[in-house]
């Protein structure tokens, strides 16, 4: 374990060298310690992305499985709990039983959710909230407005749909796509192919894409999208990213904006080597939220290092500009930051994230894709007007003296960025 950190961890001379293997109960466990103590510049750690899984869950997490209900979670980090529901997979246990995004979580299987403590207690939330196995029943108790919902679910491995809601909007300024883009994994591939293709035949003129709860994946998957944003004038030949490692690690050639399809295995695969549909865009507009990470800020990054206009609305993304090669041993996949990623102009700085464009909340009053909704309202206007809305929506815009805004509740395994798979 130590020779694998001092061979390829990015910043193996930072982890301390008196970790004695013997102290740990586990591998897993001595893994753990084996990483940089020091903070970024903004004063958070400066690996915040190091873990492990057992194997057989990252794979069934890889092809776009969770073990659950459906149920995707925004929340506070705090007691009082806030958790509010973000999205819902649709035909899950959580979509069936009437749950829909705005929710806000007030009980566990009739236990006070919001102000509950005690080990005991947390325990019996996690394990109704985060399931250990199929056929496991649990009820969760909704607010939604002044209405209290009751839903008693059975849990199942649920396969999300990463891509959906697509639409265009009719603007006195040209026609505008929307799309909802929350993971990059395979089975991504073949839905961002469809949807880019049913928008440039629709004939828009801009793009908005919402990746407020993208996490990151396949780094190719976003070179692949930056490619069908930008089109092959902007992007021939052009570095997406450049991932950099130690000083021990060969050198990696540059990954070019992709003008073909890999051929993710998936459901409805697309065509390995098949032609890339593109928008032939010079601005793009992205919603996002402290849970846009990993390979989502590898397509702001690698699209600016071209000089595409990127603008975000939303809040502050995660800060995750590394990556890594799972490594799999003894049935557990490890992993360790590795690599740097930056774009054609060199840059990659951004461990505390990127800045928005505009600063606007999360509104979790309206549904995704409706144009009233407050971030993509903002972006709209910003498209339209080049100014940031002073207000919209009451409260919506939020100062950078306010309360942190609500993040995903997701496991580390969805905040990446992944090398050669």
């Amino acid at each position: 374990m130590r020779l694998f950190t001092e061979e390829t961890y990015l910043w193996y001379k930072e982890v301390p060298t008196d970790l004695v293997p013997g102290n740990y109960a586990n591998p897993v466990d001595y893994f753990n310690v084996l990483k940089t103590p020091l903070l970024t510049p903004g004063g958070r750690p400066k690996d915040r992305f190091h873990f492990s899984y057992p194997t057989a869950k990252w794979e069934e997490m890889s092809k776009g499985g969770n073990l659950g209900y459906g149920t995707h979670w925004a929340q506070n980090g705090a007691v009082p709990r806030i958790w509010r529901l973000a999205t819902v997979e649709p035909g899950s246990a959580a979509d069936k039983a009437g749950l829909r995004r705005g929710d806000q979580l007030m009980k566990v299987n009739g236990e006070d959710f919001v102000n509950g403590t005690g080990a005991e207690l947390v325990a019996r939330f996690n394990a109704a909230l985060f399931p250990v196995k199929a056929g496991e029943q649990h009820k969760l108790t909704v607010q939604r407005g002044a209405q209290i919902v009751e839903a008693s679910m059975t849990s199942a491995v649920v396969m999300e749909t990463p891509v959906r809601g697509v639409s265009v909007l009719d603007t006195p300024t040209g026609k505008v796509g929307y799309l909802l883009f929350s993971d990059h994994i395979g089975a991504s591939e073949n839905m961002l192919i469809k949807a880019i293709t049913q928008l440039k035949d629709a004939g828009v003129v801009d793009l908005v894409l919402d990746m407020r709860y993208n996490g990151g994946g396949q780094l190719n998957i976003a070179s692949e999208l930056a490619y069908m944003v930008a089109g092959p004038a902007q992007t021939a030949g052009q570095t997406f990213e450049l991932t950099t490692g130690n000083d021990k690690m060969k050198p990696k050639s540059p990954l070019l904006f992709k003008s073909t399809a890999v051929g993710y295995t998936a459901p409805d695969p697309a065509k390995p080597g098949q032609a890339l549909p593109s928008l032939n865009l010079k601005r793009v507009s992205m919603l996002t939220s402290a849970g846009t990470c990993s390979a989502s800020e590898s397509l702001i990054n690698g699209l600016r290092g071209i000089g595409v206009e990127v603008n975000l609305i939303g809040e502050q993304t995660c800060g995750k500009p590394y990556a890594f090669t799972p490594q799999q041993n003894c049935g557990v996949t490890y992993f360790t930051i590795q690599y740097q990623g930056v774009n054609a102009k060199g840059f990659g700085d951004y461990a505390d994230g990127f800045a928005p464009t505009c600063r606007v909340a999360d509104d979790f009053g309206r549904d995704l894709g409706d144009p009233a909704e407050g971030q993509l309202s903002a972006a709209l206007q910003h498209r339209s007007s080049g100014s940031c809305p002073a207000m919209a929506q009451g409260t919506l815009i939020r100062s950078s003296a306010a309360a942190p805004a609500l993040v995903p509740v997701r496991p580390m395994g969805k905040e990446i960025s992944i090398i050669g798979l």
